[in-house]
């Protein structure tokens, strides 16, 4: 199984669509790349929901332990974890009806993705939201 990306069109739709992002694996520590990239989308307008169990608060925004704890919707899922657990982080997405899963650069679970996109889900997988933001938004 070789999944594939949206074309470019598409993902730039959805980042002209999107408004808030949960950002599973934020961390607080500003020289991770989580924190590096969800303060650079901030700073292009998005509001950043960090997810991150024992974690109170990211760039002022209170930290959810679960998806399924944010108290409001959200438009895209962004995640920062190994791939081993983007099977789960899937089944918290499904069970939130989160529109769209962003798999950062370097995390790669095909199965996953598919079941995802399968489900309904846009899917981008192995790519950086901010390099895309930048290449396609600007």
């Amino acid at each position: 199984m070789n999944f594939r990306n949206p074309p470019p069109e598409a993902i730039r739709d959805l980042l002209a669509r999107v408004r808030t992002i949960a950002v599973v694996g934020l961390s607080p520590k500003p020289d991770r790349p989580s924190h590096a990239v969800s303060r650079a989308m901030r700073g292009f307008g998005y509001r950043i929901v960090p997810v991150r169990p024992a974690v109170t608060e990211v760039f002022g925004e209170p930290a959810y332990a679960r998806l399924a704890d944010i108290p409001f919707p959200v438009d895209l899922v962004n995640v920062f974890r190994e791939a081993s657990a983007i099977p789960g982080i899937v089944d918290e997405c499904l069970a939130i009806g989160a529109p769209a899963l962003w798999i950062q650069e370097g995390i790669i679970h095909d199965q996953a993705a598919e079941r995802a996109r399968a489900a309904g889900l846009t899917v981008v997988m192995d790519r950086c939201v901010y390099k895309d933001y930048l290449s396609l938004m600007s």
